[in-house]
């Protein structure tokens, strides 16, 4: 067979997909949105890598903390204080900064700097403090805005970001949350080496989300199957034989995938220009910053028609095109069950290597995972069909509407299980991605050892000094309903004996009950503990009545304020608890009489607070509080545990992959029911003609519907769960079924699929009208 002969019968295809007339329109343009609803998601996917490479260039370009070690003061020096906060579920980064000269940085995206009493921010923080519902975190930010943070300096147009002016920030340079810089950037910044199970995880989410999409765009070419028999048996008629045939017909499959790749393309503009309307769990991007990569914007505008004329053939491979079509009326041949069982077992023996590697025995090879995974999907697809057809066939007598969806899906039960496929494909990835996360999550989340029954935030001040007035102030906060409010200040003698160093703490006896069992407390004792964590011993070699010591004492270089102060003859002792932080102190116990007046400002400041659950926005008017005592406060809402940023950003890309993938396999299942409703529209009209109650037709879609869904969910969960247990020992995780995962991932699917036949149903009303019985 030549070349040319190929070119001439797909040429003589794209035209009956173009110029068919209505029909033909219709058809190809139902095809064109199924194949360019998948383009679409596939070209966004190409353009993740961009996107993050973006995201990651504009945090290292504006890093500033950690970055200005060892600078000293010049004309091109820069102040710069972490002064972030939260607002509700939302963080919101924060600078302020004093230019120590006309040649200090800017950070990307600043024109100029704001002066003390100004900042600049980002354009959705803009918005939110000049609304209703940012006015307690107006109350937080009182400067006057005088410019905004442009996009360089943002990492997606959701961000809520600012920089104020300030002053006196030289006396709390530290290194850590006040820093000294020349420069904006970490050219330090390296990518850190990935644990082997986290990129396991990002190479099965990949396959996971991308699977259903190609599943989806290999139905969405075989649109219009029954109408096409018929044009092919008429083209029997005149003489082609059976080859010419099928790529006539593969001809008209590529038409409508090239229309879906123009399709494709503008629904990808579309959806990149809605990308900066969108903040999917605190992610958001510019549409500037997603640009698929070449190659592999190239690769699928190759793969795709590749794939639509690859799809036709071999769907065509047991068809017999005869002049008449009679074919289609006969009993099809059975299905074979052998070779849809090799799928996922290959795929099983392709993972089975890596059973029991854990994350100690290097990478994964990612071939073999690709394969694995990919085969045990695909077996999803092939067995799927032989289901639907054995099942279908043994079901029994019922009502009207049961018996018309029951012979229908005995006759076409390879169509209603490719309708099926794709969410079926979607459910068992997602079933095995759930089990996986469950499986591995105790490893990437650890306790805070924080008693959030005691408090829920902590607020560090970075003086001590009048922190009873401090602690009052929080106490008439509203909603706030317990403050226990303690100072605290190293204490030895660092220049004779720097190993000797210890901890002293301030409080009224409340406080210091919340930190050791003390036997009795009155204003003006002292207490030195015992039992506190790394203490080996130094409490006791200092807790000699009379024995010389200096609070803030100096270390080497560095100088504080060296307060004497002599232990005293009526030391207590007392033993140290827990505090809400979960540690137990140990050095002296002090009660606010008892501390040398000049050591107070020396001190820094301790708040736990315990909040009134009742009170709406409590917390947020504890960081206002906070706020307002001293804008350098640092107020930090608890949690019981804490989890890898690493894990939580790969869960986070889960579910914002997974909410575009959903929204394809809605869409993508709504075109499929409505064009084969258009197909039916005629047997839809005579039985109406004939006195058929719409209810029961409606019921018998349903049932259609209902029928392939609950055994394609049966199925994903079945090949689901297998995937998840081989996914889990190849972690070295024991396996356990997530049974809450597999129900609601399963109800996730139905839900869809209920959906998408409600919105069918007023075009299957439309349609069983006696007048749709006309013909051209």
């Amino acid at each position: 067979m030549s070349l040319r002969q190929w070119a001439r019968d797909l040429a003589m295809g794209l035209r009956f997909a173009y110029g068919g007339g209505r029909e033909g329109w219709i058809r190809a343009a139902l095809t064109a949105v199924g194949v360019g609803l998948g383009v679409a998601l596939l070209l966004l996917t190409t353009a993740i890598p961009s996107a993050l490479a973006v995201r990651n260039e504009r945090s290292d370009a504006r890093a500033s903390l950690y970055t200005g070690e060892g600078v000293k003061k010049s004309d091109r020096s820069l102040l710069v204080a972490d002064v972030g906060t939260s607002f509700r579920d939302k963080e919101v980064l924060g600078r302020a900064m004093q230019p120590e000269g006309p040649h200090a940085p800017l950070p990307p995206g600043v024109a100029a700097f704001p002066a003390k009493g100004e900042m600049v921010v980002s354009p959705a923080l803009k918005r939110l403090l000049e609304s209703g519902g940012g006015r307690l975190l107006r109350e937080r930010l009182p400067e006057r805005i005088v410019g905004t943070v442009g996009e360089s300096g943002l990492l997606g147009p959701a961000e809520l970001i600012f920089y104020r002016g300030a002053d006196g920030l030289s006396s709390h340079v530290d290194g850590g949350r006040v820093t000294r810089l020349e420069r904006f950037g970490n050219p330090n910044a390296t990518s850190e080496r990935m644990d082997p199970v986290l990129l396991l995880l990002v190479l099965v989410i990949f396959l996971i989300l991308l699977m259903p999409v190609a599943v989806f765009i290999a139905a969405a070419v075989r649109f219009g199957g029954e109408q096409r028999d018929r044009r092919l048996a008429a083209l029997r008629l005149v003489g082609s034989d059976s080859g010419m045939t099928r790529r006539i017909a593969a001809g008209e499959a590529l038409g409508g995938a090239l229309l879906g790749l123009v399709l494709g393309s503008g629904f990808f503009v579309l959806g990149r220009q809605l990308a900066g309307t969108m903040d999917v769990l605190d992610i958001s991007v510019f549409p500037s910053s997603l640009n698929p990569s070449p190659l592999l914007a190239l690769l699928v505008a190759v793969a795709v028609p590749a794939a639509a004329v690859l799809v036709t053939l071999f769907a065509l491979r047991g068809v017999v095109i005869e002049p008449l079509g009679v074919i289609r009326a006969a009993k099809p041949a059975r299905r074979r069950l052998w070779w849809r069982l090799l799928l996922p077992l290959a795929g099983v023996a392709m993972l089975y290597p890596m059973v029991g590697q854990g994350r100690d025995n290097g990478d994964f090879n990612q071939y073999l995972v690709s394969g694995g995974v990919l085969l045990l999907l695909v077996g999803v697809t092939a067995l799927l069909p032989w289901v639907v057809e054995t099942v279908v066939a043994r079901l029994g007598s019922g009502g009207v509407a049961w018996q018309l969806a029951v012979r229908r899906l005995q006759l076409s039960s390879g169509s209603a299980a490719r309708m099926v496929n794709g969410i079926a494909v979607a459910v068992a990835g997602a079933i095995a991605l759930q089990m996986l996360f469950a499986g591995v999550e105790g490893d990437y989340t650890r306790s805070s050892g924080k008693d959030v029954t005691r408090a829920q935030m902590q607020v560090t001040l970075p003086t001590g000094d009048a922190l009873a007035s401090t602690a009052q102030q929080f106490r008439r906060t509203k909603g706030v309903r317990q403050v226990t409010a303690v100072s605290q200040v190293s204490v030895g003698d660092g220049r004779r004996e720097p190993a000797l160093g210890s901890e002293l703490m301030v409080g009224d006896c409340a406080a210091l009950r919340e930190l050791a069992a003390l036997p009795s407390c009155h204003d003006g004792d002292v207490f030195a503990l015992r039992g506190g964590e790394y203490d080996d011993g130094r409490t006791a070699k200092l807790a000699h009545p009379g024995r010389a010591l200096y609070i803030d004492p100096s270390y080497g270089d560095t100088r504080g304020r060296e307060v004497p102060w002599h232990v005293p003859a009526g030391l207590k002792q007392a033993d140290s608890i827990e505090d809400p932080n979960g540690i137990k102190r140990s050095g002296f116990l002090l009660t606010p009489n008892s501390l040398p007046g000049p050591a107070a400002p020396a001190m820094t400041g301790q708040l736990f607070l315990g909040f009134d659950p009742s009170v709406p926005d409590a917390v947020e008017y504890a960081r206002n509080t906070a706020t307002r005592i001293d804008p350098m406060a640092d107020a930090m809402l608890w949690s019981a545990t804490l989890q890898s940023p690493k894990f939580a950003a790969i869960r986070t890309g889960l579910f914002v992959g997974a909410t575009c993938v959903l929204a394809l396999i809605g869409a993508s299942l709504l075109v499929s029911q409505l064009e084969q409703l258009r197909e039916r529209r005629k047997l839809l009209s005579s039985l109406v003609a004939f006195g058929t109650r719409r209810r029961t037709l409606s019921l018998s879609v349903l049932w259609q519907t209902a029928i392939p869904i609950a055994l394609g969910l049966l199925l994903a969960a079945a090949v689901g769960m297998t995937l998840g247990a081989v996914l889990l020992r190849m972690t070295a995780t024991p396996i356990h079924l997530d049974w809450p995962s597999v129900l609601s991932m399963t109800g996730v699917g139905a839900a869809i699929v209920l959906a998408v036949t409600l919105l069918s149903l007023p075009p299957l009303w439309k349609l069983m009208r006696p007048d749709g019985l006309r013909t051209e």
